[in-house]
């Protein structure tokens, strides 16, 4: 690549964000549009649940980067390492620079396993798995399946992460397979929540909460994982209102780690003075960076105050094509996205509890009157048949 490449609109990530994005620009007329990417796949994350609930298989949620890159936008087969937004430069991993008119940050989230001792020991041990890694999602389902009697234990960190929902999911996937199987009784549940209620939002807290009664869960708010003994299959689990810690003794431990903005990215200064989480400081209802005009960010790593996860991903997307189009013509930016999100609980192997929220955690439906948080048999199919059809050949074209 030479020294100084240039393009008039620059997106770091070739996740959801990135891809949908640079399509949605390129149909509204900009022509010179790259995406930095250093992976060579790419991966529909809402069906890792379903994979290590055993309801989808891997290969459902992988495809080539390069069959969803978008015609006429630049693949730049690398990730970012440094920016320098006063000077318009981005440094990629090869050393290599690469100049812009409009930067958009999209990398997603790290995950940061070594935030809790023993985890990533854990989770690659012959008794532990996560599904938020893709790799690791296949043997979630091989544990889980393979339980006959014992302890589960679940976790769910604090803090941002990827779709908060999604840590519970396989949780109900499997306690609905083992009750199929007769062997429900025989296994004792664990879900730790750091937080108040199972999930956070009125109406939907009800009916999960239904779930964890109807399957004998042991739900643990206020909770969370402080380290895990890989050796001796046990998790130690803080209760931060109560101020005590409880040893668990596993045969199955599906964890979820913290997780924060990438490294590289904290090292700059995009993110706001003292965020330890390192997330890209955007206006909320624009996604335009307060201190650098050209500069913008949307999905996980942006510092809205929105649940992370893809419906949330979808409205930003149109609001900040549209506004990073008017800022090109000194437009004034009139589209703002309103913290919109949603959450499709998977409460059992045929039904799913659709969750749709503000920033705010209040209910907010798309169609009104529709009690969309009940648990339902067209939920299921929605979530699991129709939203990856929907992801690939329209979200990822810029359509939808």
């Amino acid at each position: 690549m030479p020294a100084q490449d240039h393009h008039d609109v620059l997106i770091i990530g070739g996740g959801n964000a990135g891809i949908s994005l640079a399509a949605r620009l390129h149909r509204y007329g900009v022509k010179d549009v790259a995406v930095a990417e250093p992976k060579d796949h790419h991966l529909y994350q809402p069906l890792f649940s379903h994979i290590a609930g055993g309801r989808a298989k891997a290969s459902e949620a992988i495809r080539s980067q390069a069959s969803v890159t978008p015609p006429g936008v630049k693949w730049i087969q690398e990730g970012a390492t440094g920016i320098d937004a006063a000077a318009n430069t981005v440094t990629l991993a090869s050393g290599a620079s690469v100049t812009y008119g409009q930067l958009v940050l999209c990398p997603g989230l790290q995950l940061d396993w070594d935030k809790v001792p023993g985890l990533a020991d854990a989770v690659h041990s012959p008794h532990g798995a996560s599904h938020y890694e893709f790799e690791l999602a296949p043997k979630s389902w091989t544990l889980l399946s393979s339980l006959k009697a014992g302890t589960a234990v679940f976790t769910m960190p604090a803090g941002p992460i990827k779709c908060g929902g999604a840590t519970q999911k396989p949780m109900y996937l499997a306690c609905d397979y083992w009750r199929e199987q007769g062997v429900l009784d025989d296994i004792r549940v664990v879900m730790v929540q750091p937080y108040p209620t199972v999930f956070g939002v009125p109406g939907v807290d009800e009916e999960l909460d239904r779930k964890v009664a109807e399957y004998g869960i042991e739900l643990r708010l206020y909770s969370e994982l402080v380290s895990v003994d890989a050796a001796g299959q046990t998790a130690h689990i803080r209760n931060h209102a109560a101020g005590t810690t409880e040893v668990l003794g596993y045969d199955v431990l599906n964890a979820v780690p913290p997780q924060s903005a990438p490294d590289w990215l904290k090292s700059t200064d995009l993110p706001a003075p003292g965020d330890a989480g390192g997330f890209v400081q955007v206006d909320p209802e624009t996604l335009r960076h307060v201190r650098y005009p050209n500069v913008w960010s949307l999905g996980d790593a942006a510092a809205t105050t929105n649940s992370k996860c893809g419906g949330a991903l979808r409205k930003q997307t149109k609001v900040l094509a549209k506004n990073l189009v008017a800022a090109r013509k000194g437009a004034p930016l009139t589209e703002k996205y309103n913290g919109y999100a949603v959450c499709p609980f998977t409460s059992s192997r045929s039904t799913v509890v659709f969750a749709e929220f503000d920033d705010q955690y209040q209910p907010m439906p798309t169609i009104p009157r529709i009690p969309t948080w009940k648990e339902s048999r067209a939920s299921w199919v929605v979530d699991r048949d129709i939203f990856p059809q929907v992801y690939w050949n329209l979200i990822l074209k810029g359509r939808a």
